[in-house]
């Protein structure tokens, strides 16, 4: 393991080196981008590249006397290429598993405790992004003042910032509510708050080690540990985490081996929600503004490129 991260810190380091390194073998500035200017302003073919223009010549003199003409050398932009191209993979990686578990799982999904799958390939993700989107801000970038004074730069500014947002209500969402969230899942109805949905209700089916409950009339009894109910199925024609009132009418026992067993709740009639404790609340609520997020910055980019 130790082996491994000096590996990839000494790669790090020399994409960090290359990058800032101002070796002037041969430029090709992408200043268009950063002022939002056409490419025949500057150059005399009208698509870019090539000879520059009297207002080009001129345009890349000012630069220089402010200091904010830097050349790339052909190592750099092979290192900016892979960079750019870890960027654009982690983006989509990150993006894609946001938008699958929102839009086709929905946040409820994840509600009853976060997916270990799912957050290590978030971090995963945000991590490349955070490494390979600092080296290509250091490449692409002349200069501070560039962030407020060129198109570009505010609009990247504009995309740091919400990506920090989004680093940000993830950290919280792991540290602090993940965890109470992984405790939420491992209560029984009774030690939560005393009531319940059906659709609660079909969270306690006495599989994979959770506890067996059944309603009957309204109220919720525990058959965790009855022998009847082994695995959260009874006989095999009845299952754990469903409301029994109408199929004990066909039984061939009498309610009262029902009312036997320990009560642990209170079934509400359908409608009715229960008030969801403020940690799950607040999961949600970072939950659809990284989804809206996503969009937004999705848009900005799309500004950047084809606006």
């Amino acid at each position: 393991m130790m082996t491994f991260r000096r590996i990839f810190a000494s790669v790090l380091l020399s994409a960090v080196l290359t990058l800032i390194s101002p070796l002037p073998l041969f430029a090709t500035p992408e200043y268009a981008k950063q002022t939002g200017f056409e490419c025949r302003r500057c150059h005399v073919d009208a698509i870019g590249g090539g000879k520059l223009s009297e207002a080009g010549e001129q345009f890349l003199t000012d630069l220089k006397a402010r200091g904010q003409y830097r050349p790339l050398t052909l190592t750099q932009h092979v290192v900016r290429l892979i960079m750019g191209y870890l960027h654009f993979m982690a983006a989509i990686v990150w993006f894609g598993t946001i938008m699958y578990v929102h839009i086709l799982l929905k946040p409820a999904y994840a509600s009853k405790g976060l997916p270990k799958g799912e957050l290590r390939l978030g971090w995963l993700s945000m991590g490349v992004l955070l490494i390979t989107g600092v080296l290509l801000t250091i490449a692409r970038m002349p200069s501070w003042e560039a962030f407020h004074t060129t198109r570009f730069g505010i609009l990247l500014s504009v995309k740091i910032v919400l990506f920090l947002v989004m680093l940000s209500s993830a950290l919280v969402v792991t540290v602090f509510i993940g965890p109470k969230l992984r405790k939420q899942k491992s209560l029984t109805v009774s030690l939560e708050s005393g009531v319940c949905t059906e659709e609660g209700l079909c969270r306690f089916d006495g599989k994979e080690g959770r506890p067996a409950h059944i309603a009957y009339k309204g109220v919720i009894y525990d058959v965790t540990g009855s022998r009847l109910w082994k695995d959260g199925s009874h006989l095999a024609k009845h299952a754990a985490g469903n409301d029994l009132t109408d199929m004990l009418k066909n039984a061939p026992h009498a309610e009262d081996k029902v009312l036997a067993l320990p009560v642990v709740g209170k079934l509400l009639p359908a409608g009715e929600r229960v008030k969801q404790p403020f940690h799950v609340r607040l999961f949600f609520f970072f939950a659809y503004m990284n989804l809206a997020l996503v969009f937004v910055i999705t848009f900005i980019i799309a500004l950047w490129r084809w606006w």
